[in-house]
Formats: C-alpha cells, sequence, structure tokens
C-alpha cells in the first residue's frame, strides 16, 4: 500500500523521543535571603507542581545579593530581608520599575542552645553579658546582614549594646548565625523567629520587643535584567493563597 520511502519515514517518526509534556516550560532564577531557606524552597516545590516551570533558589545574606544584582548576577527577582538593601538596588536602576512589593514579616528572637533553657526578660535590666559568661553571643554582620542589623539596634534600643559589643560573633548570614548556636559553639543568638522555628537544637529564650527595631518586613522584586517570562507570575504567587498556608507553616507573617 505504501512505498518503500513512506514507511523508512514512519519509521523513524515513531522512534524520535517523545516531546516533553510541558514544552512550555520556563525557568526563573531567585536570589532571597538566607532565612526563607526552608519556606521558600517549598512555596516554589509548590509553584513548580502547580505549573511546571522551574525555580532556581539562591540564598545568602541580603547585603551579599544585592551587590550581586548591582555587578550583574543572573538574577530574576529579588528577595531581601530589609528595605534598605532594596532600595540600595533600586537607587542603581536594577528593579524593574511597578513590580516591588512587602509580602512577609518576621520577629527577632534570642536563643539559646538546647530547648530548656530558661526564658528571661529582655529589658535594660538583663545582665546579658553575665548570661553569655565567657561564650559569644552570636549574630549576623551587625553592619550589613539585616538581622544582624535589626539585632543590633534592638540591643541599642534596650541599653544592652554597649555590654556585649566585644562579645558578638558575626556571621555572613542569619542562618550561619543559628548554626553556631545549634552546634554549641555560641550560647547564645539573635536570629529571627522562623530561623529558630526550624533547628530543633536550638530555643526561644525571649523575643525582643517589636518597637525595639524597626519593621521586619521582606520586600520583593523582578529586577531590571530579568528576561524571564515567567518572573512576574513567581512573584505573584507568593502572596497568593496557596503560598500563604505554606508561608504561615514556616511562622511568617504578613505586612499590615
Amino acid at each position: 500500500m505504501f512505498g518503500p520511502a513512506i514507511r523508512r519515514l514512519a519509521l523513524a517518526l515513531a522512534l524520535l523521543p517523545a516531546a516533553p509534556l510541558c514544552a512550555t516550560a520556563a525557568e526563573v532564577t531567585v536570589f532571597a535571603a538566607s532565612s526563607l531557606t526552608d519556606a521558600l524552597g517549598r512555596v516554589a516545590d509548590a509553584w513548580t507542581a502547580a505549573t511546571g516551570h522551574r525555580v532556581v533558589l539562591s540564598f545568602a545574606g541580603s547585603s551579599a545579593l544585592a551587590r550581586q544584582i548591582q555587578q550583574g548576577a543572573p538574577a530574576d527577582l529579588y528577595i531581601s530581608a530589609s528595605q534598605d538593601w532594596m532600595d540600595a538596588v533600586a537607587a542603581t536602576g536594577d528593579l524593574r520599575a511597578g513590580t516591588r512589593r512587602d509580602i512577609l514579616a518576621n520577629s527577632l528572637v534570642l536563643i539559646a542552645h538546647g530547648g530548656d533553657a530558661a526564658p528571661v526578660t529582655l529589658d535594660s535590666a538583663l545582665d546579658l553579658a553575665g548570661l553569655l559568661g565567657d561564650g559569644r553571643l552570636s549574630m549576623a554582620l551587625v553592619d550589613a546582614v539585616p538581622a544582624g542589623i535589626y539585632g543590633k539596634a534592638a540591643l541599642q534600643h534596650l541599653g544592652l549594646w554597649d555590654s556585649v559589643a566585644a562579645k558578638v560573633a558575626q556571621s555572613d548570614n542569619v542562618r550561619a548565625a543559628l548554626a553556631f548556636v545549634a552546634r554549641n559553639e555560641a550560647p547564645l543568638g539573635i536570629v529571627y523567629a522562623t530561623d529558630a522555628a526550624v533547628a530543633e537544637a536550638v530555643g526561644i529564650v525571649a523575643t525582643f520587643p517589636a518597637d525595639s527595631h524597626a519593621p521586619i518586613t521582606y520586600p520583593a522584586a523582578i529586577t531590571a535584567q530579568s528576561q524571564s517570562p515567567v518572573a512576574q507570575d513567581f512573584l505573584d504567587y507568593l502572596s497568593s493563597d496557596a503560598a500563604r498556608v505554606i508561608w504561615r507553616d514556616f511562622g511568617f507573617g504578613f505586612p499590615g
């Protein structure tokens, strides 16, 4: 019925690999504050399952990520733990106009190694230096990384900074500061409540008063250089009802 040439063509077509189910799948690269590591990973997985698109996540201190974006690093989306660092990226023209929004809120806590540490009251009467003894207070970089900046401001507000400044061990990001306490290399540390929640080896001994530091909010925006066709979709998903369920599970709040 068919000539040899037609049969050979039909056989060749049959042996071709099947096209992927999601032929239009795209990718978005997200630079995000290290305190988002666990929760954002879960949000990204949920979005990928729903859309077939891929999320590439890069976590570090907000300051380091801001500088990388300003130097041309290939990020499509930037999520900072600080308004100041988002402002810095905006000031150099590295954000897409009209895409910036606040998506999350957090609180600041004092943690200790183990889950049985006695709670303390964070006020000007606290002998924080005495609690540390010969140990160190683990914090993120106090002049660059948001968690460290918030922590220093809170201690200054309470009149405790001068007594412990020489005892502070500074880390490149808040997760590194958390790890020092989790490994019992520092007796106390200052991190976000959401960080403490994912580390079984630490316990919260006090929460800093909300008025002792600037509000902890996470702004997100698309970068000016982004070419991802799904960057806006993922940014919108971060504030969706589905994503908010995940954020709440990890202890995050929402602005306002």
